[in-house]
């Protein structure tokens, strides 16, 4: 009897606990599957949120550039210049045409502060041909023994004439704008020759919704896209000696050859230099590693015994 109601009421006491605990349990996995649901949205609205961060990083990088570019203009493409090799040295004919292109087109307006008539001698010229050419200017000199300046023919050791005298007249005299000085052009601009040359032949049309106020130039290499130098370069412009024809590319290439020695007139000097110490420094590594051969391989080779008995 006693063992028959505690069956009983342990029976009654697990089914109350059964239905006591089946709303937990069913709350418990209801809830389950919301947070399921609810990190699959999370899930996909991250992976939306960073797709969408991604494209707006490229727009953005997309419009930077392109400020980047309006602001300080195209990129120049790069040349393959003869002179760039380690042991290349320039064109000397290129250099004399590209002179000859600087004293026809450039001159006018561009300085060259910098170069002497003596710089061209054995360059590009004869010494005969350079003194012609220098007395065919008139130099202010002086003062004589009279206390007067005086003007006589240019020689040698003077430098290439001035087109202005002063900077407020070079502005006057073109607009406002100020015609940089050229001796160190190449080596003053980033990425100089490839620049240069690029800007010389790089006049266009402004594309549609560019406007360029009067009195500028569409140019893409240059910063802001507006210059006010012309475009100068024009296939016949100039008339070579050696007979070469004188079109827009051929000129361009020689005034950047002739730009570029005026930069770096001792290049050449430079790199035979270079070479002759390297052929000298080879000779000696040589010489020290057979020194240290024949010092060493005696000690290195040497046999050691260990007599233990004695």
């Amino acid at each position: 009897m006693f063992g028959g109601r505690a069956i009983h009421r342990l029976l009654r006491e697990r089914l109350q606990s059964q239905t006591t605990s089946s709303p937990v349990l069913s709350s418990l996995i209801s809830k389950k599957e919301h947070e399921g649901v609810g990190s699959t949205t999370t899930k996909s609205l991250r992976a939306l949120a960073l797709f969408g961060a991604g494209v707006t990083g490229l727009l953005s990088f997309a419009t930077v550039s392109s400020c980047d570019e309006a602001e300080h203009g195209l990129d120049a493409p790069s040349y393959p210049w003869p002179h760039k090799g380690i042991l290349s040295s320039y064109d000397h004919a290129s250099i004399r045409r590209g002179h000859q292109v600087y004293q026809q087109v450039c001159a006018s307006c561009h300085s060259m502060s910098l170069v002497s008539y003596r710089d061209l001698v054995g360059v590009a010229y004869t010494e005969e041909e350079t003194k012609a050419m220098a007395a065919e200017i008139e130099v202010v000199d002086g003062p004589n023994d009279e206390g007067e300046m005086f003007t006589r023919p240019g020689k040698l050791s003077d430098r290439f004439p001035q087109p202005y005298s002063n900077e407020q007249a070079a502005r006057f005299a073109n607009g406002g704008a100020y015609p940089p000085d050229l001796s160190l052009v190449t080596k003053a601009r980033h990425n100089g020759q490839n620049y240069v040359f690029a800007l010389l032949t790089g006049y266009r049309d402004p594309p549609a919704g560019v406007s360029i106020r009067e009195g500028l130039h569409y140019n893409p290499y240059f910063p802001g896209g507006a210059i006010a130098m012309p475009k100068m370069l024009n296939d016949g412009a100039v008339e070579y000696e050696d007979g070469v024809p004188a079109t827009e590319a051929q000129m361009g290439k020689d005034i950047v050859s002739f730009l570029s020695w005026a930069a770096e007139p001792e290049m050449e000097e430079r790199k035979l230099m270079g070479f002759k110490w390297i052929l000298v420094l080879s000779l000696a590594l040589l010489q020290a590693g057979y020194y240290r051969r024949l010092r060493w391989s005696v000690l290195k080779s040497r046999k050691l015994v260990l007599d233990v008995v004695n």
